[in-house]
């Protein structure tokens, strides 16, 4: 994958992705969309990484939203394709719903490193993300209804689980952006941290996510996406299906093991 739009890098254990578009503040582009899909789903079959780390390049956005020149005419048939970006998305429109984590079961963690604005489709890919670190700048919305349009990326579904639903209404029918600190108190982000700090907290949080055993790490996150909207008797039913997988795991032993020898467990992930 080439450093263009999107970067995918591999540390470790922890897959570094990065919106790559400062100059239109990380708008997403076909060529990123697809892109993104494509990393989404090397991330999840790569047994050698545990986490991923998501934020945009630059220090003005994470994500802007979908590109209003080039996606959103292409998605609406305003635009007719004219590149090899353009024609993989519209023949297969699924790559934008695994771009964007919206019916596409991703159940790894990412954690998000939300740096300046965050807006639209940008929002709409932060509430499918699992750790969600944000800098003190950041600026948080949903403002497809300003340009006649609906989120289309998950936003209308996901946010008003997320957040309390006045908040959730406020945001998405009054089009304006919020702040880190506000979207920090209605639940939305985890943590608000100086510019500086953004990526070391972020590492943070991969570094310690990766430490934990990978099996049960994945199979906790899978009962909850699964378990989302659900009574509570069919819930308890999907944790009692994940549980035993684990529990006869390798890592299983391992971890009390460690724990009682006193040294760091050694998780393979099965």
């Amino acid at each position: 994958m080439t450093e263009d739009v999107l970067i995918y890098e591999k540390r470790g254990q922890i897959a570094y992705i990065t919106m790559n578009r400062p100059e239109a503040r990380n708008a997403i582009n076909p060529e990123m969309m697809v892109r993104l899909a494509e990393a989404w789903l090397d991330y999840a079959a790569d047994d050698d990484l545990r986490v991923a780390v998501l934020t945009g390049a630059g220090d003005k956005a994470f994500c802007a939203g979908a590109d209003l020149k080039r996606l959103i005419p292409l998605m609406t048939g305003a635009r007719q394709p004219e590149d090899e970006w353009d024609n993989k998305l519209r023949s297969d429109p699924s790559l934008g719903q695994t771009a964007l984590l919206r019916g596409y079961d991703l159940y790894k963690p990412v954690v998000s490193a939300i740096n300046g604005h965050c807006l639209a489709a940008g929002t709409e890919i932060l509430q499918a993300t699992d750790i969600r670190i944000a800098s003190d700048t950041a600026q948080i919305g949903m403002q497809e209804v300003a340009r006649g349009i609906v989120p289309a990326g998950g936003g209308l579904a996901r946010l008003p689980r997320q957040v309390p639903y006045a908040k959730a209404m406020e945001i998405l029918l009054v089009g304006q952006s919020i702040s880190a600190d506000e979207a920090r108190l209605c639940g939305l982000v985890n943590y608000v941290v100086p510019d500086a700090e953004l990526m070391d907290k972020a590492d943070e949080f991969a570094q310690k996510i990766a430490a934990n055993g990978p099996l049960a790490v994945r199979k906790a996150k899978e009962a909850v996406l699964r378990a989302s909207g659900l009574s509570l008797e069919e819930a308890y039913a999907v944790e009692n299906e994940i549980i035993p997988e684990v529990m006869r795991s390798e890592d299983a032993r391992e971890g009390p093991l460690a724990f009682m020898q006193k040294r760091p467990p050694q998780f393979k992930g099965r």
